[in-house]
């Protein structure tokens, strides 16, 4: 019964972010809401190995991270990827911002030990906060840390509400544009995802309707995501795994191996969104009132020190690589979260705005894919890049 325990309290911390989030309009958003409850409650009265006893392993996250990116390329074609450089050029950008200030200011006030062990997950999420804890332990320098979670966690408590209020911006904005011009919005996102020449090709890659069921949808979401590791461990890991999903997400959806909107299709969507997006905040239970108290002053000084130079970078990179401001920072502030973070952001202030299914592909035709690329360009590459730096500086 105790799994079943575990797997309740999850759901209901869902409901209860979903439900919050939709009576706000997205100005709360879910994750941001979820995020609170796990913190508390791994403070409180949640068994620290919770999400594990749900079911959700490590072994079900690594299955989750690969097919779900494999899915968010049936969402997107090969044209609208390439198209998001700027929107990398402005999340990368943003990063070399806020370590400008952090490096410059952070260090004046606050010490090298301090700001070396958590500017890396301010400005490359999960991905940094874990390298940089197990840098810090094989150092031996135990001190220190609590500081990575102890970032991770503040900054996410004020990253998501931002990153929310920057796509609300851009998505009024964007619904002005659809309304002025419904029929030039409808033809663009048709063009973009290429739906019917995919439909066509589709039929080559079919055993007919009666066989397209969600196992054979899920097979071949699955070949694609282990194509893609394989295609990794070939070149040594130079380009990441999770990034060649998406890549040959979208490829495979150009030629109609793939259905458009692949794991919904298979009814599984929201099962392993769930189950990723908890495992994630499965890294609160290291956490303590002590510990986060501990450097919540200097914690949040550098967080605003990293939004300020994150910011300045988007405002200036905007109007140059053809943005609204709102949305340049909104690509700026993914280096804070990344993928699912990104992904659930961005549909949840979509969802909020609109209940008109061809207003609400056109509002994540113009934003999802600057903020998956922008995001997998700062936590799965950058971010790398940035920890690694930071180890040797221990």
């Amino acid at each position: 019964m105790e799994n079943l325990l575990c797997f309740l309290t999850i759901m209901v911390a869902m409901f209860l972010g979903e439900w919050v989030s939709k009576k706000t309009h997205s100005w709360i958003p879910s994750i941001f809401v979820v995020a609170i409850i796990f913190l508390i409650g791994f403070w409180t009265v949640f068994p620290k190995d919770l999400i594990a006893q749900a079911s959700y392993s490590k072994a079900f996250i690594t299955i989750a991270i690969g097919i779900l990116l494999v899915h968010l390329g049936t969402l997107m074609n090969l044209k609208k990827l390439v198209q998001q450089w700027k929107a990398v050029c402005i999340a990368v950008l943003g990063m070399l911002g806020t370590l400008i200030f952090t490096l410059t200011i952070g260090l004046a006030f606050f010490g090298r030990d301090l700001v070396v062990s958590t500017v890396p997950t301010l400005t490359g999420g999960l991905v940094a906060a874990a390298l940089m804890t197990q840098g810090i332990q094989k150092a031996g320098m135990v001190a220190l840390v609590a500081y990575p979670v102890t970032m991770f966690v503040c900054h996410h408590i004020i990253s998501f509400p931002m990153i929310s209020t920057c796509l609300r911006k851009e998505g009024a904005r964007l619904k002005v544009v659809f309304q002025n011009d419904p029929a030039a919005a409808k033809a663009a996102v048709a063009n973009d995802t290429g739906s019917t020449s995919s439909n066509d090709r589709q039929r080559f890659f079919s055993l007919g309707a009666e066989y397209d069921t969600p196992a054979f949808i899920m097979a071949k979401v699955a070949l694609v995501a282990v194509f893609s590791f394989w295609i990794s461990s070939l070149l040594h890991g130079v380009i990441n795994a999770n990034v060649l999903c998406l890549i040959f997400g979208v490829v495979a959806h150009a030629a109609g191996f793939l259905p458009d909107d692949a794991l919904n299709k298979a009814k599984v969507f929201n099962w392993l969104m769930y189950g990723l997006l908890v495992f994630v905040l499965a890294e609160l239970n290291a956490t303590t009132p002590a510990t986060i108290g501990k450097i919540l002053l200097q914690a949040l000084i550098l967080i605003a020190l990293g939004l300020l130079g994150m910011f300045l970078a988007s405002v200036i990179l905007a109007k140059p690589f053809g943005m609204s401001r709102p949305m340049a920072f909104a690509c700026a502030l993914t280096a804070l979260c990344g993928f699912p973070a990104d992904y659930i952001l961005t549909t949840d202030v979509v969802n909020s705005l609109t209940d008109d299914a061809d207003e609400r592909a056109f509002l994540l035709d113009n934003m999802l894919p600057k903020m998956l690329v922008g995001g997998f360009a700062t936590v799965s590459i950058a971010s790398v890049l940035i920890a690694s730096f930071f180890l040797n500086m221990l």
